[in-house]
């Protein structure tokens, strides 16, 4: 009993301090609640995450304010079609000593951090964008047969520009699926980008502050993960996962005629853990089948792929799984 006393604590402590790095992140990133929970999101939950949204909305705006907000050492890297592996891992260079001698010393790449972000990242090769694979799901790179852990934690949040794409190398699936979401960075509304226009314009910007410690932060993933979570929702999180596999015997038939691919095992395990973190932000204690319905979009979409003939047709992928998670999650009426 004693046990589950603590575990309550610590998911009120943990929902007001992250009601603090709201307060705080909103200082620098004026509006746009849902991408700073989305971002707040992936970070408790030990995640990475993809921001997709056109120039000058905010994503590296965004990126910057969170490394001080959660405590975290940052860099960020520009990608572009040039850039080479060695440009993000580091190498190991030829040193002459004093007395002659020579060995070779590492010197580390700025993937040695704790939040990288990846700028443009369908910008840079396949052969460069392949060099992030290891570090997202391992933490950690080899070099010259030597593996090199990265920051405690690692995370990386990426950035793409939809709408520039001469010149660009599409994620490959492969390292898709290792964002645990992808967050859609609309426009402002009118009365967010007045308070921009405002906030922006003047002599001195406002500051955000530190609320949590890279320790903190570790913490803080544990406590998520010690966050129940009913059978009925475990069963809803399964449902959605498996219908909207075109192939499995649950698929609808929006599913089956429109979706080339669906999502793996690493979806339902993304979707686990992000409906807690949903239920934390809005300050409760166990997730819904609301937060599926939330949480259903940013983790599924890039998991996801539309055939031929339904981009033919003009559907969404979004509108798609939306249906098929207000489905599964109808609650039935009682009789």
């Amino acid at each position: 009993m004693a046990n589950d006393a603590d575990l309550v604590a610590h998911i009120e402590h943990l929902g007001a301090k992250l009601g603090d790095a709201r307060t705080s992140i909103s200082a620098r990133f004026i509006g746009q609640q849902r991408v700073v929970d989305l971002t707040l999101t992936a970070l408790i939950c030990g995640g990475h995450a993809v921001l997709i949204g056109l120039p000058g909305l905010g994503k590296t705006r965004l990126v910057d304010t969170l490394s001080t907000v959660m405590g975290l050492d940052g860099n960020r890297i520009q990608f572009t079609p040039d850039l080479m592996p060695a440009d993000i891992l580091g190498s190991e260079v030829l040193e002459t000593t004093d007395d002659g001698s020579r060995s070779f010393r590492f010197i580390e790449g700025p993937i040695f951090c704790q939040l990288l972000m990846a700028d443009e990242i369908n910008r840079a090769s396949p052969r460069t964008q392949s060099a992030l694979l290891q570090a997202m799901q391992e933490k950690e790179v080899t070099i010259a047969g030597q593996h090199r852990p990265l920051g405690v934690p690692f995370h990386v949040l990426a950035t793409q520009n939809p709408i520039e794409q001469e010149g660009t190398y599409p994620l490959p699936e492969a390292q898709l699926d290792r964002f645990l979401v992808q967050i859609d960075v609309p426009y402002p509304d009118r009365a967010t980008e007045k308070d921009i226009l405002i906030a922006t314009t003047g002599v001195e910007e406002a500051q955000s502050s530190a609320v949590f410690t890279a320790q903190q932060l570790l913490d803080a993933q544990t406590v998520l993960r010690r966050m129940p979570v009913g059978d009925n929702i475990v069963e809803m999180i399964l449902d959605l996962v498996r219908a909207c596999r075109p192939d499995d015997a649950t698929a609808p038939d929006v599913i089956r005629q429109s979706i080339s691919w669906g999502p793996g095992p690493r979806a339902a395990q993304a979707l686990m853990l992000t409906v807690r973190a949903a239920a934390l932000l809005d300050g409760r204690l166990a997730p819904s089948a609301e937060d599926i319905r939330t949480m259903a979009v940013p983790v599924l979409e890039h998991r996801m792929a539309l055939s031929f003939a339904a981009r033919a047709r003009g559907e969404s992928i979004q509108d798609i799984i939306n249906q098929v998670a207000a489905q599964i999650t109808e609650v039935p009426a009682a009789a």
